[in-house]
């Protein structure tokens, strides 16, 4: 599933989501003429991955991107999200 703004919504995005398997979930442009597929309630879960992308790049290390090898940027990518994970349990009873 391909979440994305309005500033995506263009017929050769769309038709490059389909090639690739992917259905297009993108708010249509207010100008558009032919109605899309759009589904709000699955739209709503874009927030939540945006949110935590917001949260994981305040660990300069992941915003700037510190390390050459892609599998060093992965490992520290899990160990930011572990951190941020740890951090809402901890105040859980």
């Amino acid at each position: 599933m391909l979440q994305a703004d309005r500033g995506y919504d263009a017929d050769w995005i769309r038709a490059l989501a389909a090639r690739k398997g992917a259905l297009a979930n993108i708010p249509p442009r207010r100008n558009r003429n032919d109605p899309v597929c759009f589904s709000p309630s699955l739209y709503r879960a874009r927030n939540l991955v945006e949110r935590f992308f917001n949260k994981i790049k305040q660990c300069r290390r992941v915003a700037t991107r510190y390390d050459k090898l892609a599998a060093n940027y992965l490992a520290f990518i899990q160990l930011a999200s572990i951190r941020l994970w740890l951090r809402v349990n901890e105040s859980t009873p």
